[in-house]
């Protein structure tokens, strides 16, 4: 079933067209019937699943990495609830952004309208094959899904189940598409479709990143890294903090919105550290920190944090610590070493608090809550096609009206311009 890019691409520009003129009603019943299928036939999907597991193991893949290839019945489940929330949610397409009359009595809307097809590259996660699927299709995108060659037996899995069930639902041939070969070479086709791809979205490691922007000749929008920091200030509720930092690193450390970096103030650092580096410790956290985090964790095992390790996005229980001596210490460490994902401070303060989310350049910016957030699924948008911390078009998680554009539609009654 290896199928070429222009075919593919050919096949996507058609479906687009017809998919920008289908219903909601027609685009909901295809996802809930995609959903379901995902339940049914999860013993196919898992038995893919643990092909790719096997090789990912020979291959000395990591445990964080390894939990993200991994499919079980409740990520299934997870998947085909993302669906069916999408059912759910408003369609963006046809939504008036705003509208005006002018003068000359000429009527003027501003409308979204689907962006056209969307290619995804992807790695490792096989849920992003039915999440960004179900995403583009909602919002009138046909879409191209390439994914690593690490979870190949699973995307294809997947793939086959949801493309049945749009068919059968009455969505068009073509709507949503997989390229079958690992071929990177297929990548690059895929990035030079110009005319064909109106805008490509990778997922994945900093390197897959730099390759698609650097060989990409359509438009992308980007993620490079999720290095994200939590900041306990001098005046930080210290249950709240520990409660907060923990959950940032350790709830799931192998995704973009996990933290990499904690920063705390002097003032609060004696009595907040020994107490979070003995849970950390106790979760299996290596801990890297400053000469001063050092100091006050004497006796505790932390190794000694170097340059490198501020700009380092672990994904996995690994905690660079840095104790600063005030506000504007931590946010000139951030801006130095962050990422522009998500920051978060931890303050009873308003007035710093302010400081800190008008001081910083990133897509999400927490007041006493976890990084762990940055989520469409946990902003509300249905699952989401990724995190952009690009400022153009579209910035933090990328939901359905994110992956739509607009046009202007003008209603007249014979004007002439004169």
């Amino acid at each position: 079933m290896k199928t070429s890019i222009d075919l593919l691409t050919s096949k996507a520009k058609q479906a687009a067209l017809k998919l920008a003129e289908t219903s909601t009603s027609v685009k909901n019943k295809a996802l809930r019937a995609m959903a379901a299928g995902l339940v049914r036939r999860q013993k196919e999907i898992l038995s893919a699943n643990a092909k790719d597991l096997a090789a990912a193991r020979k291959a000395g893949i990591s445990g964080a990495l390894l939990d993200r290839l991994t499919l079980n019945p409740k990520r299934i489940t997870e998947m085909a609830q993302g669906l069916r929330e999408l059912a759910a949610l408003p369609d963006p397409v046809g939504g008036v952004i705003a509208r005006w009359k002018r003068p000359n009595g000429l009527t003027i809307s501003k409308v979204r309208v689907p962006i056209g097809v969307i290619g995804i590259v992807y790695e490792a996660r096989p849920n992003v094959t039915a999440d960004c699927a179900g995403l583009c299709l909602k919002s009138g995108n046909a879409v191209i899904l390439r994914g690593g060659s690490e979870a190949i037996h699973s995307n294809r899995a997947i793939f086959q189940v949801l493309d049945s069930e749009a068919r059968k639902s009455g969505l068009p041939a073509g709507a949503v598409q997989l390229v079958w070969s690992t071929d990177r070479k297929s990548v690059d086709e895929l990035l030079e479709a110009v005319g064909w791809v109106d805008l490509v979205i990778p997922r994945g490691g900093e390197g897959l990143i730099r390759t698609v922007v650097e060989k990409a000749k359509v438009p992308v929008i980007k993620q490079y890294q999720g290095i994200c920091h939590t900041f306990v200030d001098a005046s930080a509720n210290l249950k709240m903090a520990e409660a907060i930092s923990f959950n940032a690193k350790v709830q799931r450390p192998g995704v973009c919105n996990a933290m990499e970096t904690l920063l705390v103030h002097r003032a609060a650092a004696k009595r907040f550290l020994p107490s979070m580096a003995r849970r950390y410790r106790a979760a299996g956290v290596e801990l890297r920190g400053d000469a001063e985090t050092r100091k006050i964790l004497k006796g505790t095992p932390v190794k000694a944090a170097s340059q490198k390790d501020w700009d380092t996005e672990y994904l996995d229980l690994i905690l660079s610590i840095r104790v600063v001596k005030s506000l504007d210490e931590a946010l000139e460490h951030i801006r130095r070493h962050g990422s522009h994902h998500s920051e978060a401070i931890v303050t009873r303060s308003k007035k710093n608090a302010e400081q800190f989310l008008n001081g910083i350049d990133a897509a999400c910016l927490y007041w006493n809550a976890s990084t762990r957030f940055t989520d469409g699924g946990q902003f509300g948008l249905g699952a989401e096609i990724g995190v952009s911390t690009d400022k153009l078009h579209a910035r933090g998680p990328m939901g359905l009206e994110e992956l739509t554009t607009y046009q202007y539609r003008i209603t007249g009654s014979g004007q002439v311009r004169r």
